[in-house]
């Protein structure tokens, strides 16, 4: 039901963009007031919350103003809040802003944090903090990396610009390399190309798994040096289905250290964070022509991986 505002009246409140709800266009109306539409829709937000979410000026019409505790739902119009949560976890590790200009911000990601706000992370986000950290309401993430996973997210600056930076991973005009410390496996055979068709797990919505037909995935793997019984590898995704790497590595019988997915659920979604066991996969290189300055672009992530004991 929420999506991004679409009008210029909502700005940003402390890094955070206002969520735009439509209120339906029912007649007669069931809520009498927003309020009482607001705790019946939106419930994961209680009705006293709500309350006081109106008395504090935290729930604004289409032209920005405030609207009150005993503002009456008016069918057809539209509303903005913002979102905050109460209890949100802190993640203890800062990013890096590896370059930030005219166009785009180059941000390097710790292992914990998400892109974007979700769940039970709001200001700990990257977009949050780098909203706040730069004054850039409209910065706008040009791609995704899973909140697990650390290492280079790329942001356009000017919404001018969003769809020609977007267009190059659509196109796969990109050149991305990760780093995965995962078990040592020599007789694979690498270097190697595994092609798969990867779809939704049907048993835990947030995993994903090799199924029958046609392959929609495709990553080269390089195995680039060896200590004990582990290895790093060079993993370079041609197409870019969620989890790919930690599926094919999984698949392979090489799961990625630290993986609390893959090949099993050790910690779901919503646990408790082992920051002592991140997953050992770094978004390193990522190389392009930007088609906006026309200049050819290649940034590295300086990030280091600990190994695993052995």
């Amino acid at each position: 039901m929420a999506r991004p505002p679409k009008s210029p009246h909502i700005p940003t409140r402390d890094g955070v963009s206002a969520s735009c709800v439509a209120l339906p266009h029912a007649k007669p109306a069931p809520w009498p007031l927003l309020l009482d539409f607001l705790a019946d829709r939106l419930n994961v937000v209680d009705r006293a919350a709500w309350a006081q979410r109106l008395a504090s000026g935290e729930v604004l019409d289409d032209t920005g103003q405030p609207l009150p505790p005993d503002a009456p739902f008016q069918p057809g119009t539209r509303i903005h809040y913002y979102r905050h949560l109460d209890d949100e976890p802190e993640i203890p590790f800062e990013e890096a802003v590896l370059l930030q200009d005219d166009h785009l911000l180059v941000a390097d990601k710790p292992h914990f944090l998400p892109v974007t706000p979700g769940g039970r992370y709001v200001q700990q986000s990257l977009l949050v903090r780098l909203k706040r950290r730069t004054g850039i309401d409209t910065l706008s993430p040009i791609h995704r990396i899973d909140r697990e996973t650390a290492g280079l997210v790329l942001f356009s600056v000017r919404p001018q610009d969003r769809n020609a930076y977007q267009a190059l991973f659509r196109d796969r005009a990109v050149h991305k390399v990760y780093e995965a410390i995962a078990p040592h496996r020599p007789e694979l055979g690498f270097p190697l190309t595994r092609h798969s068709r990867i779809e939704e797990d049907r048993t835990h919505f947030f995993r994903m798994v090799e199924a029958d037909g046609a392959a929609n995935s495709e990553t080269h793997i390089e195995q680039l040096e060896a200590r004990g019984t582990w290895s790093r590898y060079r993993l370079s995704p041609v197409t870019g289905k969620r989890h790919q790497l930690r599926v094919h590595m999984n698949a392979l019988g090489a799961p990625i250290a630290g993986d609390q997915f893959y090949p099993q659920v050790l910690r779901g979604p919503d646990d408790a964070e082992n920051f002592a066991e991140p997953l050992r996969l770094l978004a390193r290189s990522i190389a392009f022509d930007d088609p906006v300055t026309g200049l050819s672009r290649h940034f590295v992530s300086p990030r280091s991986m600990d190994w695993p004991a052995a």
